[in-house]
């Protein structure tokens, strides 16, 4: 691996939490610390058609791969640069056509095993850190990711077997699959939908801190991380692994279920937010059983929702959602974390079922409190002001409209910067009212 560095910052060993990256000269509030273009990725199932496979562009002219016809594309240049990883999907689509069903995270894999076959030297996303050298942790997975594991290895096989030659052995693969689950991102667009997975090994590079002084965000498939606090030379560059809003046990059970580790950040032990993260009702005497008792409810019905959306439908949702704000709200203040969360699962619902009166009414509830429970430069609070703009848009409330849109403008211009183009995006639609 060559030392080129990525300019301003360089990678470490930290006494606690093993390699790192830190900077090396100051930056500003909401200016870039390093792209990284990413190593793998694939455009969820989901939003085929919407989006071009290679670029990620969201467009409305795009046209569609003639053989397997799900692939969409800007252009012929585009569907060429993603031929070498679409052809071994494709021929899979064609083969099994209606029965061609594997998961997200063993279509990444199996574009990152034909990247490996091709790829011998150092690629442009691997300045700091290689794919190879990804923590697995597979020491410490419990039987339940094993068996996930070998589930995504046993797809892996039937899929793609007949479309890559000399797939690695089990045991690398389990190793594969276990950096991937600990290593991958999400790419999402501007209200935080789920566009794709991919991987980006010098941003997997960064440690984790519930109080970052990073945001990654992204630019079709290139990665950018931006400071949201002043960094200074010497100083640790941090981004948060997880979703913030949740008291501070929560984050803590997250970060060691899903990345084997217990964060020891400021914010974790001041625990500063989990008073009114976890508020309860005024009017209700403070009986620590009973509140336990509404919290331990709360986190399982969490799970519990996350799986009925496979089966359920969305007025079913819907129901659950109002049904256990109701039992909550009984002890829960509603800006609870715990409320909050089924609030804006009822909003999700209300905007899918095109319910746009009681998607706002939900948003509404929500807006306030998450300006106060997350940092002043969260996508979560940006997206939740993009959704209530034009929701109110929508309605012809204009004046509200351009209110919750500035606002979310005046936080991506830190966290996406000036320039992209859902800024651009933001102005026209702006200057069109």
């Amino acid at each position: 691996m060559t030392n080129e560095g990525i300019e301003g910052t360089e990678r470490f060993v930290s006494t606690d939490k093993g390699r790192g990256l830190r900077a090396v000269r100051h930056f500003s509030v909401g200016e870039l610390v390093f792209a990284c273009p990413a190593y793998s990725y694939v455009l969820t199932v989901n939003e085929r058609g919407a989006y071009c496979e290679q670029c990620f562009t969201r467009r409305e002219d795009l046209f569609k791969c003639g053989k397997c016809k799900q692939a969409y594309y800007c252009n012929v240049d585009c569907q060429r640069g993603d031929w070498s990883m679409h052809k071994m999907e494709c021929l899979a689509m064609c083969a099994y056509g209606e029965n061609w069903c594997p998961s997200e995270t063993v279509r990444l894999v199996a574009r990152i095993i034909l990247k490996q076959k091709v790829t011998t030297e150092q690629t442009p996303s691997e300045r700091l850190l290689l794919l190879k050298d990804f923590e697995s942790h597979l020491d410490k997975m419990d039987s339940i990711k094993d068996e996930m594991n070998q589930a995504d290895i046993a797809a892996l096989h039937h899929f793609y077997s007949r479309y890559i030659n000399d797939i690695p052995d089990d045991q690398s693969l389990t190793e594969l699959f276990a950096q991937v689950n600990c290593n991958g991102f999400t790419i999402e667009d501007e209200e935080l939908s789920h566009l794709g997975s991919a991987i980006f090994p010098d941003v997997a590079l960064m440690n984790h801190s519930c109080n970052p002084n990073v945001i990654v965000t992204y630019k079709g498939t290139v990665a950018e991380v931006r400071a949201v606090q002043e960094l200074n030379p010497g100083d640790e560059i941090l981004n948060s692994y997880i979703d913030l809003l949740y008291p501070t046990e929560d984050r803590k059970e997250r970060l060691l279920d899903s990345y084997f580790f217990t964060c020891l950040c400021s914010e974790c032990f001041t625990k500063s937010k989990d008073k009114e993260k976890i508020k309860i009702r005024k009017n209700i005497p403070p009986e620590p059983e009973k509140i336990q008792s509404m919290i331990c409810y709360a986190k399982n019905l969490i799970e519990e929702f996350r799986r009925a959306k496979h089966y359920k439908t969305p007025s079913e949702l819907l129901e659950l959602c109002e049904l256990s704000l109701d039992k909550m709200g009984s002890i829960f203040a509603d800006t609870n974390v715990y409320m909050l969360h089924m609030m804006y699962q009822a909003m999700g619902v209300c905007l899918y079922m095109q319910d746009w009166e009681g998607a706002m009414r939900y948003g509404e509830k929500i807006i306030h409190p998450y300006r106060k429970l997350y940092p002043a430069y969260s996508l979560n609070l940006s997206s939740l002001y993009l959704k209530l703009g034009r929701l109110y848009f929508g309605m012809e409330r204009n004046a509200e409209c351009i209110g919750m849109l500035k606002k979310a403008k005046a936080i991506m211009e830190v966290t996406h910067g000036k320039k992209h183009f859902y800024l651009t995006e933001l102005d026209r639609q702006m200057k069109e009212m």
